[in-house]
């Protein structure tokens, strides 16, 4: 009896040490766990203070900015030989049906008629490389005014609105001004053309 005790000892030891898995050999090294930073709460604060005074700077540096007309815009879009041109046509610029004519005078003498219904807009001033009507006193500036067709849409005799093409002229801030019988134009603004003006 004692032999078949000790048999039986045996042989569940033997069980035992076969039914455990093997163990991994264990290294020396340990892993190192990532530890998120600690901060506390006056940290926290300072740093959004630190963001807000950032964002002051940075919306007073925008607020300070000059976002006048510098014309670099206008020299990279509107130059013509060389030449950047004050004007340009709005959206309403069309050519005329009509066959407009100019009659210039030089004192009281005549000169050559002008057809300007060829084109939506003339160019007016001394600088004969971008001026389509050009004038040589010295009274006029570089590109003294403009003299522009729109499509507009007004009512006729019977109150009934209708869409017509109609002359304009404009002032491009010259030196001695833009007159049409006798009255000084306001610059940058139309001035509708009638038939039978004087102008300048």
């Amino acid at each position: 009896e004692k032999m078949a005790s000790r048999e039986k000892e045996r042989h569940r030891r033997r069980s035992r040490s076969r039914s455990r898995s093997p163990q991994r050999p264990r290294s020396g090294r340990r892993r190192s766990r990532e530890r998120s930073p600690v901060r506390s709460d006056q940290q926290v604060d300072d740093r959004g203070r630190k963001r807000k005074d950032e964002e002051k700077e940075s919306t007073a540096h925008i607020e300070a900015r000059d976002f006048s007309h510098s014309g670099k815009l206008l020299e990279d879009t509107n130059t013509f030989k060389g030449v950047v041109v004050k004007y340009s046509e709005p959206e309403e610029a069309r050519k005329p049906k009509r066959r407009w004519r100019l009659y210039p005078f030089k004192g009281n003498e005549q000169l050559d008629v002008l057809y300007v219904h060829r084109q939506s807009a003339y160019l007016i001033g001394r600088e004969r490389r971008v001026c389509d009507i050009p004038m040589h006193h010295p009274s006029i500036s570089k590109q003294h005014a403009a003299l522009q067709y729109r499509l507009v849409t007004q009512p006729d005799e019977d109150g009934i609105p209708r869409r017509r093409v109609k002359p304009y002229l404009i002032d491009l801030g010259s030196t001695n001004g833009s007159y049409v019988n006798n009255q000084r134009l306001d610059p940058s603004r139309y001035y509708e053309l009638k038939e039978q003006v004087r102008a300048f």
